[in-house]
């Protein structure tokens, strides 16, 4: 026998990887016992730091004494990998790693951990359809329980780049199979293919399922988002649909973003060139949003739209001219005897109609002027739809309304209809504001074109209306008599205070017992407003009776204040009725308490002492005493 330096030399093996003196224990302990686990594990662990050639053939050989040893293969392979992981995917020890494993699968085909290494490292080395066939027999091999495990890094491997779109496809729809609730994982797949049909199919397909539950955290609405997005931006891609009624369904439904629910449908006409369709659905979204932020989506996109299309319509004209400038010049360059039979021969039908018919009016194709018209009518119509919005919020808000007319000044047959269709749409209980100031806004719009008749009947309707409280139907009368007497109706304006003050009948306050419900025309004739005016009017007519009366009136239903206590005496005073003032102040002090009669009580001494001064002692004494006693009756409390 050759010594053992020469037979390694001459067979071509390193002398590192035959067993050393150090290793006799671990191989006498093996070949006593070749199936004990332990005794490899031991062997190994000893042999940590040995070159990875002498390691591998320990792992063979106790891998062919174990070879279902799950620990072993493992480890075996493990290290292959840490060994293989700085070389290029094209190095040999690679198919040496892949043979590895497939003798490995042989025994450890239950095993998903080493399905999971060797189907890792084969997307590493980018061996697909390889790659692909071992992921499919490790579905096969292993449980149902366990393919989730399997089913992730396939999904890895079908979404790289070069991998066949049909490939992708079939694996997702199998893993659909398997787990339904990936669906929007395949979705995203679908969009990042570019394949929008079946995308918008698939997620069509989710929102019409009411027990879809996202495992992503999104909601319906921001999947109806993407679906309106992905139908208006691949509209001409994405057919069999019904997106009109899609997007509308998600505009019913939800009431977040709906202005972008509007724009993407009107933009779906855009890219199909329904542009008459799309500024239909422009519209129709202007006039049904309800909020100030939908409303500003739709409009700049509107405007954005309008502004596009005429900065179009200016570039085709311009081209169109260059081309005609271009016509004439070849036709002033051609031969002088040619025919126009050959000239036309030579352009098109189309070129040689529009160059025969031209400066036609009935030919004319440039609405240049017709569309900044109306993109100058949109801009202009804002505040309008603006204020069309907050109504439709709230219809019963007083200060739009108000305003609403205010947009079409000048135009006193729109601000017509405006007051109109707001006194029939505003109910006083509801109302935010006076509600009564519309009906005298709107007498008055009548009044400042001389148009008294019809005002009259305006406020005649206001006085009919019914109120939330009290004193805005006195200031429809108040308004109504200041108005037939700046236009010096004074009669007339006596008579409506009259009418005004007039106490209801028995008969009509029985009536309205029985009907349960009170208006507020049934208190009227207590209104001290009215009552003020009333009294005003007459006094200021110099009627004497008529203002006693309607004095006594006043306080007979108890409605009088001190002032009114005070401006009747002095007006007995002035027409000197001296002791009938003494005798209103005395009904006053009766009625009022401290500290609202003090004024009463100081003007009725002062009053009496200068009339009488040192001639009615007594009388004077027992009044100031009264008021004392009352004074000093409240100062106590």
């Amino acid at each position: 026998l050759l010594p053992r330096s020469a037979s390694v030399t001459a067979m071509g093996i390193s002398e590192e990887l035959y067993p050393s003196e150090d290793d006799l224990l671990y191989e006498e302990e093996i070949l006593r016992n070749p199936f004990s686990l332990k005794l490899w594990w031991r062997y190994l662990r000893a042999r940590v730091d040995a070159p990875f050639g002498k390691r591998s053939i320990i792992y063979e050989r106790s891998l062919k004494a174990l070879p279902g040893s799950y620990k072993l293969w493992h480890a075996y392979l493990r290290e292959r990998l840490e060994v293989v992981r700085p070389l290029p995917v094209t190095h040999h020890l690679y198919d040496a790693l892949n043979n590895t494993f497939e003798r490995a699968l042989v025994t450890m085909h239950k095993m998903p951990r080493i399905w999971i290494m060797y189907l890792i490292t084969l997307t590493e080395q980018r061996l697909l359809t390889r790659a692909r066939r071992t992921f499919d027999r490790a579905l096969c091999a292993l449980p149902v329980t366990q393919h989730d495990r399997i089913w992730e890094p396939y999904l890895t491997l079908v979404s790289l780049k070069g991998v066949p779109i049909e490939t992708s496809l079939r694996v997702y729809r199998r893993y659909l199979m398997f787990d339904p609730s990936h669906i929007e994982d395949f979705i995203a797949f679908l969009i990042r293919s570019e394949l929008w049909q079946e995308a918008a199919e698939r997620l069509a397909g989710v929102l019409n399922d009411d027990d879809f539950f996202s495992i992503k955290g999104k909601t319906k609405h921001q999947l109806w988002l993407e679906l309106c997005d992905l139908l208006t931006k691949h509209a001409t891609e994405v057919s069999g649909l019904k997106v009109d009624a899609i997007i509308r369904g998600g505009i019913r439904k939800f009431t977040d973003e709906v202005g972008r629910l509007w724009t993407s449908l009107a933009d779906y006409y855009v890219r199909r060139g329904l542009y008459e369709k799309a500024r239909d659905v422009f519209e129709e979204g202007l006039t049904t949003v309800i909020t100030v932020r939908d409303f500003s989506v739709i409009f700049e996109s509107y405007a954005q739209f309008e502004q596009s299309a005429l900065a179009a319509k200016i570039e085709t004209l311009d081209m169109d001219d260059e081309d005609d400038e271009d016509d004439e010049n070849e036709n002033g360059n051609d031969d002088g005897g040619e025919s126009r039979r050959e000239v036309h021969g030579r352009e098109s039908d189309e070129k040689f109609a529009k160059r025969i018919l031209r400066g036609f009016w009935l030919n004319d194709d440039d609405d240049t002027d017709l569309r900044i018209a109306r993109f100058e009518h949109l801009l202009g119509r804002r505040p309008e739809l603006l204020n069309s919005v907050l109504l439709r919020q709230n219809p019963h808000n007083v200060e739009q309304w108000h305003r609403r007319v205010k947009l079409f000044e000048g135009n006193p047959t729109k601000q017509i209809l405006t007051y109109t269709e707001a006194v029939r749409t505003v109910d006083p209980m509801k109302a935010v504001g006076k509600p009564h100031t519309l009906w005298v806004a709107f007498a008055r719009l009548y009044e400042s074109h001389n148009d008294l008749a019809n005002a009259r009947v305006i406020f005649e309707k206001a006085t009919q209306a019914n109120y939330k409280a009290v004193d805005h139907l006195a200031s429809v009368w108040c308004e109504w008599a200041e108005m037939e007497l700046k236009h010096n109706n004074f009669k007339g304006a006596r008579e409506l205070l009259k009418r005004a003050t007039a106490e209801p009948s028995a008969e009509v306050k029985r009536r309205v017992a029985a009907d349960g419900n009170e208006p507020v025309q049934m208190k009227l004739h207590k209104s001290l407003r009215v009552w003020s005016l009333y009294v005003d009017l007459e006094e200021g007519l110099e009627n004497l009776e008529a203002t006693r009366a309607i004095y006594e009136r006043i306080l007979d239903l108890r409605i009088a204040t001190p002032q009114i206590i005070i401006n009747y005496a002095y007006f007995l005073e002035e027409h000197r009725y001296f002791e009938d003032a003494f005798k209103v102040y005395e009904r006053g002090v009766k009625v009022f308490k401290y500290p609202h009669v003090k004024d009463v009580w100081v003007t009725y001494l002062s009053k009496f002492v200068a009339r009488y001064g040192k001639t009615k002692l007594e009388r004077a004494r027992e009044l100031f005493e009264h008021a004392i006693e009352k004074a000093s009756f409240f100062f106590e409390l």
